[in-house]
Order: C-alpha cells, then sequence, then structure tokens
C-alpha cells in the first residue's frame, strides 16, 4: 500500500511540483493551500507524514505542526516543515517538527528525509 504524504503549501506551482517528485515516486499525495481546521483535515486524511510550508495564510507551519503534535490522535505522524526563511523558521522556536528542509532543496533530500521518516 502506498504511503499518504499530505503536502501544505499555498504556491500551487510548488505543490504541483512536490506533488509530482512523489507521485514520480510511489507516494499517495493530498495537497491543500489552505489551513482552515487542519486538525480535522489530518484525521480524516490519515496521512502518514505531514509535510509543510512555515509561511502560510492563516496559521504558519510551525503552529500547524505544534497542534499535530499536541492532539494525541495525530502526534505520532511525522512532520516536516519547509521554509525559503531559514533565520526566521528556525529563531522562533522548535515546533516538535520530526524534519527541517530548507528552501530550495533538492529533490533527492526531500525524498530521503520522507524515507527515513516512515521507516
Amino acid at each position: 500500500m502506498k504511503k499518504t504524504i499530505l503536502v501544505i503549501e499555498d504556491d500551487e506551482d510548488i505543490l504541483e511540483s512536490i506533488a509530482t517528485l512523489l507521485t514520480l515516486h510511489n507516494f499517495s499525495v493530498r495537497g491543500i493551500v489552505q489551513t482552515t481546521d487542519i486538525i480535522s483535515v489530518i484525521i480524516n486524511l490519515k496521512p502518514d507524514l505531514v509535510l509543510t510550508d512555515y509561511i502560510l495564510p492563516g496559521l504558519n507551519g510551525g503552529q500547524i505542526c505544534q497542534m499535530i503534535k499536541r492532539n494525541v490522535l495525530t502526534s505520532k505522524i511525522p512532520v516536516i516543515l519547509m521554509s525559503a526563511y531559514h533565520k526566521q523558521a528556525i529563531n522562533i522556536g522548535n515546533f516538535g517538527y520530526d524534519a527541517y528542509l530548507p528552501k530550495p532543496f533538492e529533490n533527492k533530500k526531500l525524498i530521503s528525509l520522507i524515507v527515513k521518516l516512515l521507516e
């Protein structure tokens, strides 16, 4: 059975690129651009991993990560936080993410992180 990755990214071009890459590596991908009622979305989708951008409209990726990790129903889901704003994302604090990926990133790096976290 394919592992499902939930990608939260408001830039639709980046979301499409990541979805294509993950699909080519035999993952099932669900992409969303908004963060409204995110925990309900995650509980309903039951992803094996969440990949979220840091800068998003509404909740930021750090807040999403904290919500995932604090909820008993979602706390075991690995989260990768990605951002083009490295210093801001890291300096604000550790949100409990399992891995941090600075943008731009190499495709191999993303895939290896995902595989490692899903082992």
